[in-house]
């Protein structure tokens, strides 16, 4: 198993940057496939970017193209979510999840306790 902890949230201006981190325990983060969800309230949780073991495959969500970017250090255990361009509507919850299905599509097994990210306009 792996344990994911996020970091890096916070409040931050319409048009601004953030950069999330999840933290993974575990000798074998590597094997697994992580992502990136959100949700904000009302609304239903959905998957904003995921990245395979090597990068071959990513997956972002529409929404977020061109503005969010995640990457892995698998020598660190870390997997980051780098948002620019912060708009009112990317306020929610952060959530970081990994999987060992070998697909960004998912499902995830694995799931951190969230980070809550606002952005004032």
């Amino acid at each position: 198993q792996v344990q994911l902890v996020e970091s890096g949230g916070g409040l931050v201006q319409d048009g601004g940057s953030l950069r999330l981190s999840c933290a993974a325990s575990g000798r074998t983060f590597s094997s697994y496939v992580m992502g990136w969800f959100r949700q904000a309230p009302g609304k239903e949780r959905e998957l904003v970017a995921a990245r395979s073991l090597n990068g071959g495959d990513t997956f972002y969500a529409d929404s977020v193209k061109g503005r969010f970017t995640i990457s892995r250090d698998n020598a660190k255990n870390t997997v980051y979510l780098q948002m620019n361009s912060l708009k009112p509507e990317d306020t929610a919850v952060y959530y970081c999840a990994g999987n060992l299905r070998g697909t960004v599509a998912g499902p995830y097994d694995y799931w951190g306790r969230g980070t809550q990210v606002t952005v004032s306009s």
